[in-house]
């Protein structure tokens, strides 16, 4: 993150900016990869640290403790429900919500559970077009 500071007219000082580039360098978000593509997204797709501890993440532990998962699916199914409900949605704009289900990573559950998050896309550093991932209470 940046400390420089400066006066925006309405919202008063700038304490600090941090750019896409320095959030994926930081693993503020994850940069959900190829896989991505594979999935039907056009522009460059990132997952929010939260939201990949929450849908992605998963061990072998994991699996040996509550069932048998691996990290790329459960990437998978959050890129493809995700790229569905760009897909379908007519009224989608610079921001949709979309569900899933996905095995809560508890150290407990056995069965999925139906999940929210939200999907925005934006302009990148260079005013490209970007896609993120979030949990739904995320900005």
């Amino acid at each position: 993150m940046s400390n420089e500071t400066s006066e925006h007219p309405f919202f008063g000082k700038v304490v600090s900016v941090c750019t896409r580039a320095q959030a994926l360098a930081d693993g503020v978000l994850i940069d959900a990869g190829p896989m991505a593509r594979e999935a039907g997204f056009r522009w460059p797709v990132a997952v929010t640290a939260g939201a990949w501890a929450d849908c992605v993440t998963w061990s072998d532990v994991d699996s040996q403790r509550q069932t048998h998962q691996d990290q790329s699916g459960r990437l998978w199914d959050v890129l493809f429900m995700a790229a569905h409900a760009v897909r379908t949605r007519a009224d989608a704009g610079a921001q949709l919500l979309f569900e899933l289900y996905r095995v809560p990573r508890d150290g407990q559950a056995t069965e999925a559970e139906l999940t929210t998050l939200k999907l925005v896309v934006g302009p990148g550093d260079e005013g490209e077009p970007v896609t993120t991932i979030l949990l739904r209470n995320e900005d």
